[in-house]
């Protein structure tokens, strides 16, 4: 008979006022039950550390319902089956499912999915270019932003687990130049140095769009925004006429309030839409998901051919999970956000 096990899982004990700080979070011990028919209980090896973690903290209104009070956070994680009770699958089975912050799960079958990556290519990947962020990117820039051979591109939150993928998707579809922003000199040049963009902009530096005008003298036709604020500002008044923007996070705000009456004003400049005809979309990568298997075909083989660099800032044990959101909001990664909780 097939007994239940001891797991760890991260709660969110209050809702957080501004940054998170710890008591916002509850490290907690539950008994899971044993797998029943149909089911799997899977450890969990390491999990994804997201923007849009931080503003389902707050009790609004939005896309994808907010975490519940005492209830254990959820997101995307790699994990090994260590019993199946569910045709298709064995234990030691690599698998992608969204119970993250926590050390085990027990789950339907329906909700996971088996694990098949290029030879060579680390597990990590189905969290980074091949997982969500990777999807996101590919999804702004070719179904929202539309991005085409000899465009100018500009990218905020360039160094980050989206940013970085999306410069470098650009460059391999054919822009004629990519602009990414990031916060410090050594991201900047990560940018060039690392992932081939044309110009990294330190965003610490000065003003955004007096460094995005120097970077992209002949105007943006496309802008990649995960940032906002500033940064949005600065892409409409460098927009060239019908220039397209896909709008994927606004991490700036993420810690600000969210009611309309004391949350951070807008681009001053939202009238130049109308002049220079910009069409500006927000998007959520759901949407896209029957154009999963070609970007799984085309980012895969980009990987296999060794086209795409992709960096982790791994942070180490389930109790660094929450330590690990503020520091992606405060910028503290290079590429994607990762907590490893186990070992295969």
């Amino acid at each position: 008979m097939v007994e239940g096990v001891n797991a760890r899982e991260i709660r969110l004990a209050r809702r957080p006022q501004g940054e998170p700080v710890p008591d916002d979070f509850e490290l907690a011990e539950v008994e899971l039950p044993a797998p029943g028919e149909g089911e799997l209980l899977v450890r969990t090896l390491v999990m994804s550390v997201d923007p849009y973690m931080r503003p389902r903290m707050d009790d609004v209104p939005s896309y994808v319902p907010p975490y519940r009070l005492g209830q254990p956070l959820d997101g995307g994680a790699v994990g090994v089956v260590e019993v199946s009770r569910a045709d298709g699958f064995s234990a030691g089975d690599l698998v992608l499912h969204g119970l993250g912050w926590r050390s085990h799960a027990v789950l339907p079958a329906a909700r996971v999915r088996r694990l098949q990556l290029p030879a060579g290519v680390p597990e990590t990947a189905a969290l980074g270019p091949l997982g969500m962020v990777g999807f996101t990117a590919w999804a702004g820039l070719f179904d929202v932003a539309r991005v085409r051979e000899g465009d100018t591109v500009f990218v905020s939150g360039a160094a980050g687990a989206v940013g970085s993928l999306a410069g470098q998707f650009a460059k391999l579809r054919g822009a004629g130049r990519v602009v990414g922003s990031a916060g410090g000199p050594e991201k900047a040049r990560h940018l060039t140095a690392d992932l081939g963009f044309d110009a990294g902009i330190d965003y610490r530096e000065g003003p955004v769009l007096d460094s995005l005008l120097r970077a992209a003298p002949d105007g943006v036709d496309v802008y990649f925004d995960n940032v906002g604020g500033d940064h949005l500002e600065a892409a409409i008044a460098a927009a060239n006429d019908f220039a397209r923007f896909a709008l994927c996070g606004s991490v700036s705000a993420y810690n600000s309030p969210r009611e309309l009456a004391s949350a951070p004003p807008g681009p001053r400049n939202l009238f130049s839409i109308v002049g220079k005809r910009l069409r500006l979309q927000g998007f959520i990568v759901g949407d896209h998901e029957a154009r999963r298997e070609e970007f799984q075909q085309e980012v895969g083989g980009w990987l296999a051919q060794g086209r795409l660099v992709f960096r982790e800032t791994v942070r180490e044990g389930l109790e660094a999970a929450p330590g690990a959101l503020v520091g992606l909001l405060r910028g503290e990664n290079t590429g994607k956000m990762l907590v490893r909780l186990s070992q295969r």
